[in-house]
C-alpha cells in the first residue's frame, strides 16, 4: 500500500524557517530523557492506571483518548472529514480501543505457559476489571470482551470490532459509526464543530476544526517525542505516546503530524518511527513492567 495516499502533502521548508507558520515543529533531533521516578512496587501498582490516563504536560489541558487523537490527526482541518482513500483508520481506531482498555487496567493478556512462553500474538485477551470507564465506546467493547467465552486474540478482536469478519455470528461485535461518535465527543470538548456539506449526490455531516490550539499541541507532542525528547528506548517512553505513534502509523495518519517539519527533522522523525516499527515486539512484551496488550496490538498490525 502507498503510505502517502490521502495524506497532507508535507511542505518543503528550510532548516531556518521550518518551525514557522501552522503548528510549531519539534525542537530538533536532541536526545532528552524522560526519567522515571523510582517508587516502591505497591505505590506503582496503585497509581499505574491513574498515571497511564494522564498525558504529559499541563493536567488542565483538554484530555483526549487515543481514539480521539488518531481521528484528530486524520481529519482535514477545514473540510472536517478524513480522506476517502484512507482504508486503514477504521482498524486503527479499534486497535486504539484495545490499548486504551489495556492502559486503563480493564483487559490483559492471558498468562503464558511454559510451552507458549512469549507468543503474545497467539494468546487470548481476558477481562481484568469490568468497572465502567465512562467512555461509551470503551464500555461497549469491554462488554463484548466480558461476554465472550472462550476468549479471543487481539487480532480477532480488531476484526470483530471493525466488522471485518467472515463469521456471521461475530458481526454483533461490530462497533458502528465510530468516527462519527468520536467526532461528536470532540465537538463536546470544544475541539471540533458541526456543519453540513453538499457532495452533489448526497449531504454529509462534517466536523471542521474549531480549536487549532489542541491539534497543534497534539502535533507538537508527537514531534517532540521523536525529536527533542527522543529516549531511544521504548521501555522508557511514555506508554500512551508510544501507542499513539504506532497507532497513527497503522491508521496512515502519522505523516500528518510531521508535515510542518523541515526536511532534516522530517528524515530524523521518520527514521525513528521506522526504528520503533522494526523492534522485536515479542521480546519487548516479555520485559519487566511491559504492557502486553500494547505490544500484542502492535504485532496485529505488522503481520
Amino acid at each position: 500500500m502507498n503510505r502517502t495516499d490521502g495524506l497532507v502533502r508535507r511542505a518543503v521548508r528550510s532548516r531556518e524557517n521550518g518551525a514557522e507558520g501552522g503548528c510549531a515543529s519539534g525542537g530538533g533531533a536532541g536526545t532528552g530523557l524522560n526519567a522515571n521516578t523510582p517508587d516502591d512496587n505497591q505505590d506503582m501498582n496503585q497509581n499505574k492506571d491513574h498515571e497511564d490516563n494522564i498525558d504529559d504536560g499541563d493536567s488542565k489541558e483538554t484530555r483526549l483518548t487515543l481514539m480521539e487523537e488518531v481521528l484528530l490527526l486524520g481529519l482535514k482541518d477545514k473540510e472536517g472529514y478524513t480522506s476517502f482513500w484512507n482504508d486503514c483508520i477504521s482498524s486503527g481506531l479499534r486497535g486504539c480501543i484495545l490499548i486504551e482498555l489495556g492502559l486503563r487496567g480493564r483487559i490483559m493478556m492471558e498468562k503464558s505457559g511454559m510451552r507458549r512462553r512469549g507468543l503474545c500474538s497467539s494468546r487470548k485477551v481476558i477481562l481484568k476489571s469490568d468497572q465502567p470507564t465512562g467512555d461509551v465506546l470503551l464500555d461497549e467493547a469491554l462488554k463484548h470482551i466480558k461476554e465472550t467465552n472462550p476468549p479471543e486474540t487481539v487480532q480477532s478482536w480488531i476484526e470483530y470490532l471493525s466488522g471485518e469478519t467472515w463469521n456471521p455470528l461475530k458481526l454483533r461485535y461490530q462497533l458502528k459509526n465510530v468516527r462519527e461518535r468520536l467526532a461528536k465527543n470532540l465537538v463536546e470538548k470544544g475541539v471540533l464543530t458541526t456543519e453540513k456539506q453538499n457532495f452533489l449526490l448526497f449531504d454529509m455531516t462534517t466536523h471542521p476544526l474549531s480549536d487549532n490550539v489542541v491539534k497543534c499541541r497534539l502535533v507538537r507532542k508527537i514531534q517532540d517525542s521523536v525529536l527533542s525528547k527522543w529516549v531511544n528506548d521504548p521501555q522508557r517512553m511514555d506508554k500512551r505516546m508510544l501507542s499513539l505513534i504506532f497507532l497513527a502509523h497503522a491508521s496512515d495518519v502519522i505523516e500528518n503530524a510531521f508535515a510542518p517539519l523541515n526536511d532534516d527533522d522530517y528524515e530524523v522523525a521518520m527514521k525513528r518511527v521506522r526504528e520503533l516499527l522494526d523492534l522485536d515486539f515479542e521480546a519487548e512484551a516479555a520485559k519487566p513492567n511491559a504492557n502486553e496488550i500494547i505490544w500484542a496490538v502492535f504485532m496485529a498490525f505488522t503481520k
